[in-house]
């Protein structure tokens, strides 16, 4: 291979068929990230005692009442943007911080076994194996968050065309 084929990133077949496509895989992890965001902000809407106004008030949230219906729209929207690829750092950013607040509000007081500024007591057992196991999606949806924020939507997404299209 000639130095300006490098220079140009010119690849013959063998090393594009060898070579990992991230910017198309990419959307496995919207959608992964996608459908738990928009499932999860839906089921607070369905089930608010359980995963809405009561959980949040249950955990210890301000104003459980206003922050449950919003958090879930954010997730409802910002799960869709991602699945699209509309503005996909900026949704995962959301969402980002969607999951540190869920993390610090519930998993960082069963890892501590007692609760914090103003968060509930853990109730069940408490400690880092309770916590890790708890935390799994969370932490799962934390770091997806973060390689979208990161990385980017990849080809496959509305951004990605709108990138490549001139002005």
């Amino acid at each position: 291979m000639s130095l300006l084929n490098l220079m140009r990133n010119e690849r013959n077949s063998t090393q594009k068929l060898l070579a990992p496509s991230p910017p198309r895989a990419v959307f496995l992890v919207r959608l992964a990230i996608a459908f738990v965001f928009v499932t999860e902000g839906f089921q607070k809407f369905l089930y608010p005692d359980a995963l809405g106004v009561g959980r949040f008030a249950k955990i210890g949230i301000p104003y459980a009442d206003m922050t449950a219906p919003a958090v879930g729209v954010v997730e409802i929207v910002c799960g869709a943007m991602i699945l699209l690829g509309l503005f996909t750092r900026l949704a995962a950013f959301a969402l980002l911080i969607d999951m540190i607040v869920a993390i610090v509000s519930t998993k960082l007081p069963i890892l501590l076994g007692y609760g914090f500024g103003g968060f509930a007591e853990p109730s069940g057992e408490t400690g880092f194996w309770s916590m890790a196991h708890e935390s799994r999606l969370d932490v799962a949806m934390l770091l997806g968050c973060l390689f979208l924020v990161v990385v980017g939507p990849g080809t496959a997404s509305i951004d990605g065309r709108m990138k490549r299209r001139p002005l």
